[in-house]
């Protein structure tokens, strides 16, 4: 399973979780950087991407128009990259369940270290 990184988070990411997540890039390194919703979205199903995102927007396209792309969706205001790797760490295998479940569209990760599906 591959992630895209959307732009409110940052593009060094990737690389800290490619050995979890190959193949998984940044909005700004597939030219999109900047990008209205709809198309970055649009990306993310074309290429078989889970997009990662802390905009709502996405929380709100994805109840609207369910998947693909799934979404993970990080509740977690803003703070360190470090802070998001590490979620994104911790929780790859619910991350790797959530890409497995046919009907999943949305997973919610607080920042608390549990996380639960949406």
């Amino acid at each position: 399973m591959k992630l895209l990184l959307d732009e409110n988070l940052s593009d060094r990411i990737a690389a800290k979780i490619a050995d979890l997540f190959p193949g998984s890039s940044h909005v700004k390194s597939e030219g999109l950087i900047h990008a209205d919703d709809a198309h970055i979205w649009e990306f993310a199903r074309l290429n078989s991407f889970t997009l990662v995102s802390k905009d709502a927007d996405f929380h709100q396209r994805s109840l609207l128009f369910g998947q693909p792309p799934r979404l993970v969706f990080l509740r977690t205001g803003n703070g360190p990259t470090g802070f998001v790797v590490e979620l994104l760490r911790r929780n790859s295998i619910l991350i790797s369940e959530f890409h497995q479940d046919a009907d999943a569209a949305i997973l919610i990760l607080p920042p608390a270290h549990s996380s639960a599906p949406g």
